[in-house]
């Protein structure tokens, strides 16, 4: 199939990278493992035991009200949480296939509902983000954006970092979160063969 270059000829590619139909539940879970894989799963609180405190029975068992014995209790203030969260990881497993099955499924759905745009080059040589913002209103894209190149110069992420959710990535780092949450994706040609060779 062929996808159109801003500027330039068409460009050949894989249909069976960007012509994929649309796996919603596989691109969902992938999304969501990938989500929890940067979660830091730190949180700890201290149960009943590891509270620092005497065990000494707080008062009388008889003539006191409401018979009770440490005060380091869950129902006491300052006392040990009854079921207390521990360190642990929230990853969850995803197979190589999945996450190239998911990626393929993206880009497809990107390609189909015209959020993919193509350029030989970002041609931003120095970084000036009034530059770049130029360059982005001519290719008429707004929003979200994600800019991907093979291998991304110094002077396109410093011209992106000022922009307000345009996100600069290389080709072999692209990720499920950032191109479902982009409201376009602009790729130069070298990138699109890149990821084909790797997704093919």
């Amino acid at each position: 199939m062929e996808l159109n270059v801003i500027g330039s000829k068409p460009v050949q590619v894989s249909e069976a990278v960007f012509g994929k139909e649309f796996r919603e539940d596989l691109v969902h879970q992938v999304v969501v493992a990938y989500r929890n894989a940067g979660r830091s799963g730190t949180k700890a609180q201290l149960t009943r035991s590891e509270v620092n405190g005497t065990t000494k029975k707080s008062k009388a068992q008889k003539g006191g009200g409401a018979r009770h014995g440490a005060l380091k209790a869950p129902i006491f203030i300052g006392g040990g949480v009854t079921f207390a969260a521990k360190p642990r990881s929230f990853a969850q497993k995803i197979n190589r296939k999945m996450f190239r099955g998911a990626l393929v499924s993206i880009l497809s759905e990107l390609n189909r509902t015209g959020r993919l745009r193509i350029v030989d080059s970002f041609g931003i040589d120095q970084p000036k983000t009034q530059t770049l913002v130029a360059k982005l209103a001519e290719l008429e894209v707004t929003g979200r954006c994600v800019l991907i190149a093979e291998s991304a110069p110094e002077a396109l992420y410093l011209a992106a970092r000022n922009i307000p959710y345009v996100h600069v990535v290389e080709a072999s780092a692209i990720d499920p979160v950032s191109l479902v949450g982009a409201d376009h994706v602009l790729m130069t040609v070298d990138s699109i063969k890149k990821i084909e060779e790797w997704l093919a």
